[in-house]
């Protein structure tokens, strides 16, 4: 008698929970500026846009990158099974602050669009980790202003 594996899956489809919740979420940020832009603060979306592909709630494979700690980058995926069970659905893989930046965004494009998890999201994901990266760096002193010209041949003169 062969055994049978039931594997659950969701029961609605992502584009029905899309259009249910598309036009009030809890990620929903809507601003009257700017010709009522609408964002989103879902952890799992790349560009913080209220769109179907980019909304990491309703997609069975999102990706999600945030600050981690000393100055690196947190990689999130959806795991793509037990959709019933939200706590246990994300994977996180952390990389340091001493980690090279192109070592990190090689092993982010492994992880999303090499195994073909979601590729379209390339990108977005090295964009976003070269971002926060980025931000994290110490801002430089800006250096004095050097005299040049007449100015500069005056001050060494004077010198």
């Amino acid at each position: 008698m062969p055994e049978h594996h039931h594997q659950h899956e969701a029961n609605v489809s992502a584009d029905l929970i899309w259009e249910i919740a598309r036009v009030n979420n809890a990620y929903l940020v809507k601003r009257r500026s700017g010709g009522g832009a609408q964002f989103s603060r879902d952890p799992l979306n790349l560009l913080n846009k209220h769109s179907r592909k980019h909304a990491g709630f309703v997609n069975d494979k999102a990706v999600g990158i945030h600050p981690g700690e000393k100055g690196g980058v947190t990689l999130i995926t959806k795991k793509t099974k037990h959709h019933n069970r939200p706590a246990g659905n994300m994977n996180s893989v952390s990389y340091g602050g001493n980690n090279s930046g192109p070592k990190v965004y090689k092993n982010i494009v492994n992880s999303t669009a090499k195994q073909g998890y979601r590729a379209d999201l390339r990108q977005e994901s090295v964009a976003r980790a070269s971002a926060i990266r980025q931000a994290s760096r110490p801002a430089k002193d800006t250096p004095e202003k050097k005299a040049r010209g007449a100015k500069a041949r005056k001050a060494a003169e004077e010198a």
